[in-house]
């Protein structure tokens, strides 16, 4: 277990030519944050920064940045990528060849590095993250956007990783008009998944989850139905709303720390406390035996590693094509600020708290637990108090 802590660090300084100093205006806190305050993402060290998803202002630029100047309002995609190399010029940015400054953990852990991310251990290169007054920000004329008037601060934050996140499962999941699409998950990326498949022209969207306030909100904000999982049969309450052939396309994000109401549950939570697998698969176990028969599961939310009970069975005998990715933001952001300008896409709702830059700890401890009915906490240096 990872302990937080506020603490007072140097401030950044430009070290390439293509960087910029961004002074933080927003952040917020990210369910893949707290893997790392649980001790499920190796690599962390004492001081480390964290925080990935913030818009703020330049307050310096490198020499050779052309796309922004001081006093822009920018927000900033949680992936690092160069704009030169192979993956960044075939739109698969979280991938880049150069950004990751400690490639080999990537490699031990997963065959190939990762690009790099703000806050995100040091198998993601070890980069400050933007829990901090001012950020710095590499390769800016590629990861950093200037937010257009009349879009406000909070709800362009959410731009820097949740939604774009939550429209690419949707788009590489392959969403398209008449589809019955269905998501595990109704936190932030959850929602903007579903939002996504609404917008596609998916002809049912049918979002799950346990919390209150998050199945509310995807009601009310995103357009799609709703499941309690603690209140019935998931698999069969699918099959009962697709007329029982299961839905076009499952999407999960819910992540490495999944929770559900049945035994399976206690398990993974058992073998993932002991160290014996990295992951708790529950949801992702879910999608694949609901999907229909050829139909498409696309994972979401972050592993680090291995997980156990698989169903590799229900993927190659149901025919299913199953994707995953980390955020290729920089491929969808300028589409998006054009979609939140046009009042499509919804996401002020998310910010259920906003709490100063000193109380972080407090953040997360809310966030994590869902109390007072948390679904995201903003942080804001110049905050005071709690709303």
């Amino acid at each position: 277990m990872n302990k937080l802590s506020v603490e007072q660090v140097p401030d950044p300084e430009l070290r390439n030519d293509q960087d910029v100093i961004v002074r933080l205006i927003a952040g917020t806190t990210c369910g893949s944050d707290l893997h790392l305050i649980g001790g499920y993402i190796p690599a962390m060290r004492a001081g480390d920064v964290i925080g990935h998803e913030f818009v703020g202002e330049v307050v310096e630029t490198g020499s050779a940045v052309r796309r922004h100047k001081v006093g822009d309002r920018v927000v900033v995609c949680s992936f690092i990528g160069c704009g030169r190399c192979w993956y960044c010029a075939n739109d698969l940015w979280s991938l880049c060849d150069n950004t990751n400054t400690n490639p080999g953990i990537g490699q031990a852990l997963l065959g190939y590095e990762t690009a790099g991310i703000f806050g995100y251990s040091h198998a993601m290169g070890g980069l400050r993250g933007s829990h901090a007054e001012y950020v710095r920000v590499p390769f800016a004329d590629y990861g950093a956007f200037k937010i257009p008037e009349g879009i406000d601060d909070t709800s362009a934050l959410f731009l820097s990783d949740s939604v774009p996140t939550g429209w690419m499962g949707a788009d590489l999941a392959g969403v398209k008009p008449g589809d019955v699409v269905a998501v595990w998950g109704c936190g932030a990326v959850g929602q903007m998944a579903a939002r996504a498949a609404v917008l596609k022209g998916a002809e049912r969207v049918i979002s799950i989850d346990r919390i209150p306030e998050r199945l509310d909100m995807t009601e009310r904000y995103v357009g799609a139905e709703t499941i309690d999982y603690t209140t019935t049969d998931v698999a069969a309450e699918l099959r009962e709303r697709t007329g029982g052939r299961g839905p076009d396309v499952c999407i999960e994000a819910v992540g490495m720390e999944a929770h559900s109401d049945g035994p399976m549950h206690l398990y993974d939570q058992a073998k993932q406390q002991l160290r014996l697998q990295t992951d708790r698969p529950t949801a992702v176990r879910q999608a694949i035996h609901a999907c229909r028969k050829a139909g498409t599961v696309f994972i979401l939310g972050v592993f680090a590693g291995a997980v156990d009970k698989f169903p590799l069975g229900a993927v190659i005998n149901k025919g299913l094509t199953v994707r995953g990715a980390q955020m290729h933001g920089q491929r969808y952001v300028p589409m998006l600020l054009e979609r939140l300008a046009a009042g499509e896409i919804q996401t002020a709702h998310l910010a259920t708290h906003t709490l100063s830059l000193d109380q972080a700890p407090t953040a997360y401890d809310l966030f994590k637990h869902k109390s007072d009915g948390c679904v995201r906490a903003v942080i804001r240096p110049d905050h005071r108090g709690t709303a």
